[in-house]
């Protein structure tokens, strides 16, 4: 064999045993990452906040499913709805009002649901107005919480047309946000349309409860959920959904650390599809919304 030849056979060598050297040292030194999830929660603004109130939840989480829980920052629902859509999310925590319109605008689908415990709205009025049904609120005024609100203005709108009453045409409505209750106070509308939690937190406060009378109650109202951006793997979605299935009874109680996150205590966990938020829908067609591709009050 001729000198080059030698020389050439034993550069390749040494090339190849430095090669699997490499690869050796970098299997033991770089061992496999846990996969990352990117999860965001329309409900609260800024990384600080989801901290704060979701920090228990993410070490649970990761604690149970094998996974990373990676925060990301929203200012609002239309914000997380981008994210899904350009892929910088993976996983949206949501109420129900907004998950029909994230599901429109993204094609993003349900994982699993989180139900409240007595998640529901409810319609009262003063006990000395002389209004005993809801029929007696045609021609007059009620007021709501939020615009887009599940419990505080969709449920109450909802109650109302199961009743015979066109909430769009026959009475008035008017949503003042947190003065919603004072406006009934003060006389200035006929009724209030609330979640039942707010009606009974008004109640605790009030030093005489039979000053007011509940119309209505309306039914169970569909649950928060965690939806998936569309094209998430499905080993990934299983691995959420079993993670809550098998662990919900220690997730909870890390959720409920966070101070905002009170609303859920007694919540249990549900499985849903995207038809149980046909419900919602009906809600946007009371208040006269058949386009399910915007938020109200945007």
């Amino acid at each position: 064999m001729s000198a080059r030849r030698v020389i050439a056979s034993a550069m390749a060598l040494l090339t190849a045993a430095a090669v699997g050297a490499g690869c050796s040292s970098g299997d033991t030194a770089q061992p496999d990452q846990p996969p990352t999830l990117r999860l965001a929660v329309t409900d609260l603004q800024g990384l600080e906040e989801l901290q704060r109130e979701f920090g228990a939840f993410e070490e649970e989480f990761e604690k149970q499913s094998g996974m990373e829980l990676d925060f990301f920052a929203v200012n609002d629902r239309t914000a997380a709805a981008a994210a899904l859509a350009a892929d910088r999310v993976d996983v949206v925590f949501t109420g129900p009002a907004e998950y029909v319109v994230i599901h429109e605008k993204t094609g993003a689908e349900p994982i699993i649901a989180i139900e409240r415990d007595g998640y529901r709205s409810s319609i009262y009025t003063r006990a000395d107005s002389g209004i005993t049904s809801l029929d007696q609120l045609r021609g007059g005024t009620i007021a709501m919480s939020d615009v887009g609100s599940t419990s505080g203005h969709l449920g109450p709108s909802q109650i109302l047309v199961d009743a015979g009453l066109d909430p769009t045409t026959e009475l008035e409505v008017l949503t003042v946000g947190d003065a919603v209750h004072q406006s009934l106070v003060r006389g200035d509308v006929d009724a209030v349309g609330v979640g039942y939690h707010d009606y009974e937190e008004f109640m605790a406060s009030e030093e005489d409860p039979t000053q007011y009378r509940v119309l209505a109650e309306g039914p169970v109202l569909p649950p928060d959920l965690l939806m998936a951006r569309e094209g998430l793997d499905e080993e990934t979605v299983s691995t959420i959904r079993d993670t809550f299935t098998e662990h919900f009874d220690t997730l909870l109680p890390a959720m409920l650390e966070g101070k905002d996150n009170a609303k859920y205590e007694n919540a249990k966990l549900v499985s849903v599809t995207d038809a149980d938020y046909d419900e919602v829908r009906s809600m946007y067609q009371a208040v006269g919304v058949n386009d399910f591709s915007d938020f109200l009050g945007d």
